[in-house]
């Protein structure tokens, strides 16, 4: 019999006593509790970090039992001092709403005054980074052993706020207030463990911790979170076997399309790629291909920045953007690049590194992102694309699939209208081709679509089971020169012994209307 997949817990103890299947991640702790003493590590959500500071506070709390069988407690079998029961502070900001204000305070009250209560710590009129102070102080007294600090999703009190600039200002301020109590106890504090989905750069965390190992784009930290595609073949073989059987396809198949859409995160120049957990646990529990990470959240704050500096979605679907190290490891709420955060977030990944230069190249990392990311966009550009509407994306397969021409021409001009008349963001030849390459993008997932993006215009190629379309935008000019363009490139060449019927559409549009004013087809 199978175990049971551990969707959405968190909490290390509760895996192990209840017998869910549990990934071995131990040699990592303790790889991280022999190596160093402050940590920080960046990971997207629903990455398993949660998981990953329950099982070093369960290390701390010294609980021998609940690792019986894996890696660590071979690697601790000749340490003396192994298992010993420290006095462990965990913060877990991830379950509060910040959104009101003094949340922050108050969970911090709420932390300081269970563990006053514990260790006998008489509550005291101080600041909260004073009663703090003394508690760590109080707890080493009282255990002979120094304090270790957990703190999970440091930036959900800053994040969930950045709508808020004053609110996210005073959270800032009140950690910055809090934690300078790790820098003044370090005498008294024996390791610390920080996560977040982003680093934020001005926030004292970082400055005030000196000797904070930031392990992100480590090597050797590269598959803490994820699953791996050794552990994917050690651990889910029957799980994999038992969601081909009821797709119909076979384990090959399977396997190839949870690495299509759930593998590809990257946190090292060249290192293995590691699965997104979540999406993977949920897609093989379910025994259905899904998009489950983006229904636990959509990134509208960031779209709307890519579309605010006019990013060239193209660059990254192509993998042609760059970045430095530097670059991606810190993030500034007032800065008006995304590049950062989508990288942190988890929306791009690593897929190529140049060494001379230096340089990374980012990319979607699997196509449960693509697609979603792309999805959250289009409406960012252009109004009323919900399904139902005539210009969704179902509706526009639907009308290639049957062949419905008119449809497809009043589906497309309906789209163009759509898209806002005057804009600061950015020229309107970006939002031209980007509306067209989002659509066509999108309706890749339905229907086989070859995109070829140049300056001023766009040619792309749509294949259905009945029919195909050789599309070509011109901008500025007319539908002839479109139709002559594909005569010219010898786009329908290679469909001349194709049994499929095919259409030739060349379609103008007008920068000064901003709409379609001729749209050609020839048979």
């Amino acid at each position: 019999m199978l175990k049971n997949l551990p969707i959405g817990i968190q909490t290390f103890e509760r895996i192990r006593e209840d017998n869910y299947l549990y990934v071995d991640k131990t040699k990592y702790i303790y790889e991280l509790v022999h190596g160093g003493t402050q940590y920080f590590l960046s990971r997207p959500r629903r990455f398993g970090k949660s998981l990953l500071t329950s099982t070093l506070k369960a290390y701390w709390l010294g609980k021998k039992d609940l690792f019986q069988g894996l890696a660590v407690e071979d690697l601790e079998k000749d340490n003396p001092d192994a298992w010993k029961e420290y006095p462990v502070f965990h913060f877990d900001f991830d379950k509060d709403n910040f959104k009101i204000y003094d949340t922050l305070e108050k969970v911090l009250e709420r932390h300081l005054e269970k563990w006053e209560n514990e260790y006998e710590c008489a509550k005291s009129n101080d600041t909260l980074s004073g009663r703090f102070q003394n508690l760590i102080e109080k707890a080493e007294e009282k255990t002979g052993l120094r304090c270790v600090i957990l703190v999970d999703e440091y930036d959900k009190p800053l994040l969930s706020v950045m709508d808020d600039k004053e609110l996210e200002a005073h959270n800032k301020e009140v950690f910055k207030g809090f934690f300078t109590t790790l820098k003044s106890s370090d005498a008294n504090i024996k390791f610390v463990f920080i996560t977040g989905v982003t680093k934020f750069s001005k926030v004292s965390i970082f400055s005030d911790l000196n000797h904070l190992d930031d392990i992100s784009m480590s090597m050797d930290y590269a598959g803490i979170c994820g699953i791996s595609e050794n552990e994917l073949q050690d651990y889910f073989v029957p799980y994999i076997q038992r969601m081909a059987d009821t797709q119909n396809i076979t384990y090959e198949e399977c396997l190839s399309l949870l690495k299509k859409n759930y593998d590809g995160y990257h946190f090292f120049q060249n290192s293995e790629g590691v699965y997104n957990p979540f999406s993977l646990l949920k897609a093989l529990k379910g025994k259905s291909f899904g998009s489950y990470w983006f229904e636990t959240g959509t990134p509208t704050f960031l779209a709307k920045k890519v579309k605010s500096v006019a990013i060239d979605i193209r660059d990254i679907t192509n993998k042609t953007l760059f970045a430095t190290d530097e670059y991606l490891s810190n993030y500034r709420g007032d800065d008006d690049d995304p590049v950062p955060m989508l990288y942190q977030t988890g929306y791009l990944s690593i897929s190529g590194y140049d060494a001379r230069r230096r340089r990374y190249t980012l990319g979607f990392p699997n196509e449960e992102v693509k697609y979603g990311f792309l999805n959250c966009l289009l409406p960012e550009y252009v109004k009323d694309t919900g399904a139902g509407t005539g210009k969704d994306i179902f509706a526009i397969d639907d009308y290639a699939e049957k062949g419905e021409l008119d449809k497809l021409r009043d589906a497309f001009t309906a789209l163009f209208a759509s898209i806002p008349y005057t804009t600061n963001d950015a020229p309107f030849e970006h939002y031209f081709q980007t509306v067209i390459y989002l659509v066509f993008t999108l309706l890749g997932q339905y229907v086989h679509v070859e995109q070829h993006t140049y300056t001023g215009r766009v040619d792309c190629i749509v294949e259905t089971d009945d029919y195909i379309y050789l599309f070509e935008f011109k901008r500025d000019g007319s539908a002839d020169e479109a139709l002559a363009q594909i005569a010219e490139k010898g786009y329908a060449l290679p469909y001349a012994a194709d049994p499929r019927k095919l259409y030739k559409i060349g379609v103008s549009f007008s920068s000064e209307s901003r709409m379609p004013e001729e749209w050609k087809v020839e048979e």
